[in-house]
């Protein structure tokens, strides 16, 4: 049990490189999956990279449901939680997207607590911060406003699963009281352990080599590689003095989709396009395109981010933009020759 970790939702992206940086690290794993026809994959993806021996393995859990948490964790020191769907949907239905978020993460945490657990890392999101804000620069003491109508639902479900977090903890009573740490990562690039494409940043970068994105909105985001976020992640679980606290995750600069084409035409991809999307043209596909009509409100909008706390914390050196981009494109063609 001293070094045994269950990572929630260790077949998606971020989960995958956790395990494997956990591995590494010499920590046990066992990962939570919603049905165990997904542990071939993960478990022949990290053996690629590392030997996991008798370190990893699996268990099948629902966020939905309370069946099997507790007794998940009698055997865990810690938990990273990870586990979260994507949204792009503008849409409020609470019961659709929302809420099946912020259950989820309360399910994890009061079972870590009657399991005993140490301390959980929750995956939160940028999105839970700045959202509201394009003028300034924003940091850990900053919450997205959500009463601005204009929130993409992942920065709702984001924000109201992280502040239930906080109330959890604030609040929990009992003989034993479990240590929180928030990581809110940016957007996310680098490369995939399986030939698994989900995710915002892997649609992306597909839809760029491929020639579908034609034209380059004007976005730019805090990013930062998913090697980077599993890093910081795992140092979370056992540093000191940092109890209650939520870390931003992103490189100090921001970066604009057009850097990402940029870097892919650069280097091969000929059909990545470098055009600029007018707003007019992006607001009208908004119109028939719900994921095109989530990003309308970050159009032209520039966000600055305060990391100094990160920095000053962990001992991490972010992976450069271009290696990070690069390496995603990559794990992009490898996956799409698989599935021709």
């Amino acid at each position: 049990m001293k070094n045994k970790v269950l990572v929630t939702g260790i077949s998606g992206f971020v989960g995958q490189h956790c395990a494997l940086e956990l591995l590494k690290q010499g920590f046990q794993v066992k990962g939570s999956v919603r049905s165990l026809s997904k542990e071939a994959e993960v478990r022949n993806g990290i053996a690629k990279l590392i030997d996991p021996k008798n370190q990893l393995e699996f268990c099948e859990l629902d966020l939905t449901k309370d069946d099997g948490w507790e007794e998940a964790m009698h055997d865990c020191a810690y938990v990273l939680h990870v586990a979260s769907p994507f949204y792009f949907k503008q849409t409020r239905d609470e019961n659709e997207f929302i809420k099946p978020a912020v259950e989820g993460t309360l399910r994890v945490l009061k079972a870590a607590q009657k399991a005993k657990v140490k301390r959980v890392v929750v995956t939160s999101s940028t999105a839970a911060m700045s959202s509201h804000m394009y003028r300034g620069r924003f940091s850990p003491n900053d919450w997205t406003d959500l009463s601005d109508k204009n929130l993409s639902t992942y920065a709702i479900s984001k924000t109201m699963a992280e502040k239930a977090a906080w109330d959890f903890f604030h609040t929990q009573e009992g003989d034993h009281l479990i240590e929180l740490v928030v990581i809110n990562p940016g957007g996310i690039t680098g490369p995939s352990i399986t030939h698994n494409l989900d995710g915002a940043s892997m649609g992306m970068v597909t839809q760029m080599i491929s020639g579908k994105m034609s034209m380059i909105p004007d976005l730019s985001f805090p990013m930062i590689d998913v090697r980077d976020v599993a890093k910081l992640h795992v140092q979370a679980l056992t540093k000191e003095g940092i109890n209650g606290k939520r870390f931003i995750a992103a490189r100090k600069q921001t970066t604009h989709f057009s850097e990402i084409a940029a870097i892919l035409k650069e280097n091969g991809y000929k059909k990545a396009s470098t055009k600029k999307a007018p707003l007019f043209l992006l607001k009208l596909i908004g119109l028939f395109d719900p994921e095109v009509s989530a990003l309308l409100t970050s159009v032209g909008k520039h966000i600055a981010v305060d990391i100094s706390d990160t920095e000053a914390t962990f001992d991490w050196e972010p992976v450069p933009l271009k290696k990070s981009v690069l390496d995603m494109a990559q794990s992009v063609e490898q996956a799409l020759n698989q599935n021709k």
